[in-house]
């Protein structure tokens, strides 16, 4: 399954340096605008700690976390919707991606550049999210224009296009996101075929002071981007991306050491990826035993046979049954033959609907 998370906000707020974090992948960084200019990707593995536990359970020659894209996407000015800076590319950059990180600055820095001479962590976002509305509305526009003429010959899909173009015009005008706005299943389906940068989820990091990394909600700066963030319906972190990157250069033990003087059960960056997949839907289950236990993505509400097809197609061509136990039982037991002995292991079929946690062993035949 391939879901991207492009990371977001004005330059110099730290979005290469959160990327080099999470992913260590090197990312150019800079104190200047524009450092980055071509989106760098990286793949990142999903901190779960039932895999851990899985390989004491049902100990496996080889053990494989589930992973997870991000994309560091160009620095956004004022006037990107119109080509200012390097707004073309961001804007496109940014429609390839699944969900948005949008950073911002919350700590003051005389040695770092801001692109806008101060600190506002609330002005930044409505600067970037101000832009990404312009574009939107700009396509809503045009579109606009062409399903009307369509929808006069009483096309079907030109009159299902024409009062959600009607509504997300409204919402865009009125300074708000096509995603604050409600659409039955149906709608979503062909709303997702417009495109648009603001339908996509959100996640607002406040790259904070080291000063507030045990108490962020003193930090005046995160206060202003949760109330902002709350009021959009989305979540918001606090990080201190200079700390997480000190962190994430650490071996293994020596960064739970490190963690545990901060007072942290785990870092700031291990709960970011955690928080944006949970804002895509997406859920964890989990093969075990033998050569590998395996971690596996899935899209919440996918059924048992496209679970299956994510290991290989001809799981899910051929699915039969398969067999399932969920993590809990399994943890609370101990063992599969506990399990077994309490009733816990099921034969789920073709509409099972797969839940997180859950661990299978598909049966097939082609």
């Amino acid at each position: 399954m391939s879901l991207t998370a492009g990371i977001v906000g004005l330059p110099n707020v730290g979005k290469s340096t959160l990327f080099n974090a999470i992913t260590n992948a090197g990312a150019e960084m800079a104190n200047y605008p524009f450092a980055t200019i071509e989106p760098n990707v990286g793949m990142v593995e999903v901190p779960d700690q039932r895999l851990d536990r899985l390989q004491e359970l049902l100990p496996a020659k080889k053990v494989t976390p589930t992973t997870f894209e991000f994309t560091d996407i160009a620095g956004i000015v004022k006037g990107a919707s119109k080509g200012e800076g390097l707004g073309n590319k961001f804007l496109a950059n940014i429609r390839e991606v699944d969900a948005i990180v949008h950073i911002v600055r919350a700590f003051k820095d005389p040695n770092i550049t801001s692109v806008t001479g101060t600190v506002d962590p609330k002005d930044d976002i409505e600067t970037v999210n101000l832009e990404l509305e312009i574009a939107d509305l700009d396509s809503v526009n045009k579109r606009l224009g062409r399903v009307e003429k369509v929808a006069r010959t009483h096309d079907k899909t030109a009159m299902a296009e024409l009062p959600l173009l009607t509504k997300i015009k409204k919402a865009l005008e009125a300074g708000k996101p096509a995603r604050s706005l409600n659409f039955t299943e149906d709608e979503a389906k062909i709303v997702k075929g417009f495109f648009l940068l603001t339908t996509k989820p959100v996640i607002y990091v406040a790259n904070i002071s080291d000063d507030f990394i045990s108490n962020p909600s003193d930090s005046p700066y995160f206060t202003a981007v949760k109330e902002l963030a709350d009021q959009e319906n989305a979540p918001a972190l606090a990080i201190s991306v200079r700390t997480e990157e000190e962190i994430s250069e650490l071996d293994p033990e020596d960064r739970a050491d490190f963690l545990a003087d901060l007072g942290a059960k785990e870092s700031g960056l291990d709960q970011l990826i955690k928080a944006t997949y949970k804002l895509l839907g997406l859920g964890t289950f989990f093969t075990g035993g033998g050569k590998e236990n395996r971690a596996w993505t899935f899209k919440v509400g996918a059924k048992a046979p496209q679970a299956a097809g994510i290991i290989h197609s001809d799981f899910e061509r051929g699915f039969i049954k398969a067999e399932t136990v969920s993590f809990a039982d399994l943890d609370h037991y101990g063992s599969m033959e506990k399990v077994k002995e309490a009733g816990k292991l099921r034969m789920e079929g073709k509409d099972y609907v797969v839940k997180d946690g859950d661990i299978f062993e598909f049966r097939f035949n082609v």
